[in-house]
């Protein structure tokens, strides 16, 4: 089906495609994957003569922007492409994945959900991609634009289907070729206490305030919007705003006026909270986020188990002493299924994923040493999600990828930079920067 319409600056055309839910069975159960071209409202009557370029959303398991015109990155890369934005299987329009619509396909035993969630990895995504490919362009290949989670796949792409990419941009998104999720931890547990320093020494006076909220969370049986008790665990998740340009401030303000007349927390309060930590509008992303990093051996909870070697994380210090609480990061603990109420149906799922003992490979580093497809990657310096050490080191292994190491931008750069870092990536391509 596909259908178009009209945006300040732009012409939209949605399309949906029918895929196999297991590549390695084409002839079986199909899903759907929904896509949105978008082109500059003065090229539209030549998209045809423009080249693709496909964006793979971070994640795992969120859908792709919802743009009004050529808003962000978009203004800069529709000066030179024909963009699509690929809903990856199981967000969005793409054969949402919930509790409720796996239950709904008849998947009611958390064995099946874990068999059919197992398919939505970035080795699907790229097979995905390749038939959504073959069906537009009639067989060209295009460019490929992957931002954090996307990179993940970008990179699992040019190990399996290089023949697809005219070539990569990959922003805050190379991963480790061949570590365990504990290594991601081990190096990411001390870039977030560093950014909890540095937000504290940005405001001192959230180190009070956190505390007070923390020891108010811990003698009280407080409840976010939906039902979900408020624990200080919980509160201390608030800590991946931390990785954003402007995360450490929107945390102050957050902060500043948590109580009410009272004595107690603020209705505004907890309703910002909910919208933050709940994983209602991204249940996939919570349930597949540690298997993202899996390969050939099961993650088993790998946050929550590293997370015991760094225990400056423990709150009791803060609760019974005068340490600063610290904010946790990207990090999903099986404790926020049990209290999620979007997650709670997928606990024994939950489980099932983490002790999954055979996951595919997604990255082949032979092939990605002899890749001859032009791919640069900006790499974050200060990068709190995807680490700079883990990046810098991939970089060297890809055949023809140039990257860009640079404090200037946090993690979404790509979104905040005004068109700066994609335009850099697309000159380092053409041997312009």
């Amino acid at each position: 089906m596909v259908s178009s319409f009209r945006h300040p600056g732009t012409v939209v055309t949605d399309h949906t495609f029918l895929v196999p839910l297991d590549h390695s069975r084409p002839d079986g159960e199909q899903i759907e994957v929904f896509a949105r071209e978008i082109v500059a409202a003065g090229k539209a009557d030549r998209a045809d003569s423009l080249p693709w370029l496909v964006f793979l959303q971070g994640g795992p398991g969120i859908a792709a922007q919802r743009p009004v015109g050529r808003e962000s990155w978009l203004d800069r890369a529709l000066d030179d492409y024909r963009v699509l934005l690929l809903d990856q299987r199981g967000t969005g329009r793409s054969s949402r994945i919930t509790a409720r619509s796996l239950a709904g396909l008849g998947l009611r035993s958390a064995r099946a959900q874990a068999e059919y969630l197992a398919l939505f990895r970035a080795d699907a995504i790229v097979l995905d991609a390749e038939l959504i490919r073959r069906e537009l362009t009639g067989g060209e290949p295009w460019s490929v634009l992957g931002q954090s989670f996307g990179g993940f796949c970008a990179v699992t792409y040019l190990s399996f289907a290089p023949h697809g990419m005219r070539e990569a941009l990959i922003t805050g998104g190379l991963p480790g070729l061949d570590v365990h999720a504990d290594d991601v931890y081990r190096i990411t547990y001390p870039i977030v206490a560093a950014k909890n320093a540095a937000h504290y020494a940005r405001y001192p006076q959230d180190v009070a305030r956190a505390a007070d909220i923390a020891r108010y969370l811990a003698a009280h049986d407080v409840r976010l919007p939906g039902g979900a008790p408020l624990t200080v665990e919980a509160f201390q998740a608030l800590g991946g705003m931390l990785g954003s340009s402007t995360g450490s401030h929107q945390l102050h303000y957050l902060l500043e006026n948590p109580w009410d007349g009272d004595g107690g927390l603020a209705d505004a309060f907890l309703w910002e909270v909910a919208r933050r930590v709940s994983f209602a509008s991204a249940p996939l992303y919570a349930v597949l986020h540690e298997a993202c990093y899996a390969q050939g051996a099961p993650t088993g909870w790998a946050a929550q188990r590293v997370r015991a070697e760094f225990p400056a994380f423990t709150a009791s210090a803060c609760l019974s002493g005068d340490a600063p609480l610290l904010f946790t990061g990207e990090m999903v603990y099986p404790w926020m299924v049990d209290l999620d109420p979007a997650l709670r149906p997928l606990r024994e799922t939950a489980d099932l994923l983490a002790s999954w003992p055979d996951w595919p490979f997604l990255y082949d580093p032979i092939r990605l040493a002899a890749s001859e497809v032009p791919a640069a990657a900006a790499v974050y310096y200060d990068d709190m999600y995807v680490p700079a050490e883990l990046s810098t080191g991939t970089a060297a292994r890809i055949g023809g990828l140039r990257s860009w190491v640079t404090s200037e931008y946090e993690h979404d750069g790509l979104r905040v930079s005004g068109g700066k870092v994609l335009g850099r990536l697309i000159a380092m391509n053409r041997g312009e920067e």
